[in-house]
This record gives C-alpha cells, structure tokens and sequence, in this order.
C-alpha cells in the first residue's frame, strides 16, 4: 500500500518556528508525516508496547509517565515515541495528552528513511531519546 505525500504548509510553517531542523529536513518531515488532532486525556502510546511511530508535538502539551507516575511534560517542538523504534524495543513509557494535541505522527518506515539521509537528524533523535533515558 502507498501513499501519495503533499507538503502540509502549516505543518512546515509551525516546524520551521519551532524546532532547529533545517528546511530541507523540515520539508521532508512536513510531506512524509501526517497532522492527528488527540483529545486531553488519550493515551497517545503506553509502556512496554510495540512502536510503529513516533511524534513531534506541534500543539499543547504531553505527559510522559513510568508506571503511572508522571515523570515530565512535553510542549511543542518536542519529539516523542522515537526511542523505541531506534533502538528497536518496546516503548519506554506511556504518553498522555495533558491538553487538546496536535502532533505531527511519523511512521517508522519513514522515520528510519529521514534518519538515514539526515545525520544531523539522527544525532538529535538519539542525543534526546538518550538525555530522557538517563532521566528515568
């Protein structure tokens, strides 16, 4: 199955404000990643669970929780879900919209695609999945 992918302006325009990604990548990201609106409250993706994707946040804000216990917020700009699927593990803690979200989703196919022709990308993904590791 295959997907036609159109640049999404806004998507471009709220990463381009919000993240230090360059514009070839946030080009890249704006056409390979699809915009989902999640209710307060949605658990986005919960522990110990297979990942197929991973989320930058666009819009409100995210609670990661460990064992049920809150263990950081997340805003705008912020990238989640990637660290189970580079390391190819189960997710590490559950996500929880604390507001209405709206976030860029980013199959793991496509992902893996970006990380590949983007050094640059891959250093940030994995220097931030590493940093919030440490912290649990």
């Amino acid at each position: 199955m295959s997907h036609k992918h159109r640049l999404d302006r806004q998507v471009e325009n709220d990463l381009t404000r919000m993240t230090t990604f360059d514009a070839a990548l946030v080009r890249a990201l704006a056409t390979v990643g699809t915009s989902v609106h999640i209710p307060k409250g949605w658990a986005i993706m919960m522990e110990m669970t297979p990942a197929d994707s991973a989320y930058i946040l666009l819009k409100g804000s995210v609670e990661v929780r460990k064992s049920g216990e809150v263990r950081r917020t997340l805003g705008p700009g912020d990238v989640f879900g990637e660290i189970a699927l580079v390391d190819h593990r189960l997710r590490s803690a559950s996500i929880v919209a604390s507001t209405d979200v709206t976030a860029l989703r980013l199959e793991g196919t496509a992902l893996q695609a970006l990380v590949d022709m983007n050094p640059a990308f891959a250093d940030a993904l994995r220097s931030s999945a590493d940093s919030r590791l440490a912290a649990f």
